[in-house]
Protein backbone atom coordinates (compact mmCIF):
# COMPACT_ATOMS: atom_id res chain seq x y z
CA UNK A 1 0.00 0.00 0.00
CA UNK A 2 1.15 3.49 -0.84
CA UNK A 3 0.35 6.56 1.25
CA UNK A 4 -1.26 8.82 -1.33
CA UNK A 5 -1.67 12.54 -1.57
CA UNK A 6 -4.87 13.21 -3.51
CA UNK A 7 -3.44 16.17 -5.40
CA UNK A 8 -0.74 13.90 -6.91
CA UNK A 9 -3.51 12.45 -9.12
CA UNK A 10 -4.61 15.77 -10.66
CA UNK A 11 -4.44 15.63 -14.46
CA UNK A 12 -3.59 11.93 -14.50
CA UNK A 13 -5.40 8.84 -15.74
CA UNK A 14 -6.58 6.75 -12.81
CA UNK A 15 -8.49 3.48 -12.42
CA UNK A 16 -11.20 3.35 -9.77
CA UNK A 17 -12.71 0.22 -8.22
CA UNK A 18 -16.39 1.05 -7.68
CA UNK A 19 -17.69 -0.28 -4.36
CA UNK A 20 -20.74 2.01 -4.23
CA UNK A 21 -22.29 1.95 -7.71
CA UNK A 22 -24.78 4.50 -8.97
CA UNK A 23 -28.11 4.30 -7.06
CA UNK A 24 -26.75 1.99 -4.33
CA UNK A 25 -27.48 2.77 -0.68
CA UNK A 26 -24.84 3.71 1.89
CA UNK A 27 -24.57 0.78 4.33
CA UNK A 28 -24.57 2.92 7.50
CA UNK A 29 -26.16 6.27 6.69
CA UNK A 30 -28.87 5.18 4.26
CA UNK A 31 -28.43 7.87 1.61
CA UNK A 32 -28.38 6.85 -2.05
CA UNK A 33 -25.30 7.36 -4.22
CA UNK A 34 -26.25 9.68 -7.08
CA UNK A 35 -23.10 8.69 -8.99
CA UNK A 36 -20.54 5.91 -9.01
CA UNK A 37 -18.19 6.07 -6.04
CA UNK A 38 -15.13 4.01 -5.30
CA UNK A 39 -11.45 4.05 -4.49
CA UNK A 40 -7.97 3.84 -5.97
CA UNK A 41 -6.73 0.30 -5.23
CA UNK A 42 -3.55 -0.14 -3.17
CA UNK A 43 -3.51 3.39 -1.74
CA UNK A 44 -3.83 4.78 1.76
CA UNK A 45 -5.45 8.17 2.35
CA UNK A 46 -4.98 10.28 5.50
CA UNK A 47 -8.09 8.68 7.03
CA UNK A 48 -6.38 5.26 6.90
CA UNK A 49 -8.66 3.94 4.15
CA UNK A 50 -8.03 3.73 0.42
CA UNK A 51 -8.23 7.01 -1.52
CA UNK A 52 -11.87 7.64 -2.51
CA UNK A 53 -13.17 8.93 -5.83
CA UNK A 54 -16.38 10.20 -7.39
CA UNK A 55 -16.97 9.27 -11.03
CA UNK A 56 -18.89 11.95 -12.92
CA UNK A 57 -20.09 11.34 -16.47
CA UNK A 58 -21.46 7.80 -16.36
CA UNK A 59 -25.18 7.14 -16.09
CA UNK A 60 -24.96 3.38 -15.49
CA UNK A 61 -23.74 1.48 -12.40
CA UNK A 62 -20.09 0.45 -12.82
CA UNK A 63 -17.67 -2.02 -11.21
CA UNK A 64 -14.48 -0.32 -12.49
CA UNK A 65 -13.72 2.93 -14.26
CA UNK A 66 -10.64 4.48 -15.85
CA UNK A 67 -10.67 8.21 -16.49
CA UNK A 68 -9.02 11.56 -15.80
CA UNK A 69 -8.74 13.11 -12.36
CA UNK A 70 -9.88 16.67 -12.97
CA UNK A 71 -10.23 17.82 -9.36
CA UNK A 72 -9.91 16.98 -5.68
CA UNK A 73 -12.58 17.75 -3.13
CA UNK A 74 -10.50 18.70 -0.10
CA UNK A 75 -12.55 18.50 3.07
CA UNK A 76 -11.45 21.20 5.47
CA UNK A 77 -13.31 19.81 8.50
CA UNK A 78 -12.53 16.11 7.94
CA UNK A 79 -9.28 14.31 7.18
CA UNK A 80 -10.49 12.93 3.86
CA UNK A 81 -10.05 14.03 0.25
CA UNK A 82 -12.03 12.74 -2.74
CA UNK A 83 -10.84 12.54 -6.32
CA UNK A 84 -13.19 13.67 -9.09
CA UNK A 85 -12.73 11.42 -12.12
CA UNK A 86 -14.39 11.85 -15.53
CA UNK A 87 -14.29 10.21 -18.97
CA UNK A 88 -11.80 11.59 -21.50
CA UNK A 89 -12.74 14.99 -22.97
CA UNK A 90 -15.51 15.64 -20.42
CA UNK A 91 -15.43 19.12 -18.90
CA UNK A 92 -17.14 19.74 -15.56
CA UNK A 93 -17.38 23.06 -13.70
CA UNK A 94 -16.88 23.44 -9.96
CA UNK A 95 -20.63 24.11 -9.63
CA UNK A 96 -21.40 20.87 -11.48
CA UNK A 97 -19.01 18.97 -9.16
CA UNK A 98 -20.71 20.49 -6.10
CA UNK A 99 -24.16 19.63 -7.44
CA UNK A 100 -23.23 16.03 -8.38
CA UNK A 101 -21.56 15.28 -5.02
CA UNK A 102 -23.90 17.24 -2.74
CA UNK A 103 -25.75 14.08 -1.63
CA UNK A 104 -22.67 13.29 0.48
CA UNK A 105 -20.53 16.43 0.57
CA UNK A 106 -23.33 18.57 2.06
CA UNK A 107 -22.26 17.27 5.48
CA UNK A 108 -18.70 18.63 5.15
CA UNK A 109 -16.91 21.90 4.50
CA UNK A 110 -14.67 21.61 1.48
CA UNK A 111 -12.82 23.30 -1.35
CA UNK A 112 -12.32 22.10 -4.90
CA UNK A 113 -8.69 21.91 -6.00
CA UNK A 114 -7.73 21.70 -9.65
CA UNK A 115 -4.39 21.40 -11.44
CA UNK A 116 -2.83 24.82 -11.94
Amino acid sequence: MTISKATDYLGKIVTIDIDRPLHSKHPKHGFVYELNYGFVPNTIAPDGEELDAYVIGSDIPLKKFTGFCIAVIHRTNDDDDKLVVVPENVKVTDDEIRSATNFQEQFFKSEIIRAS
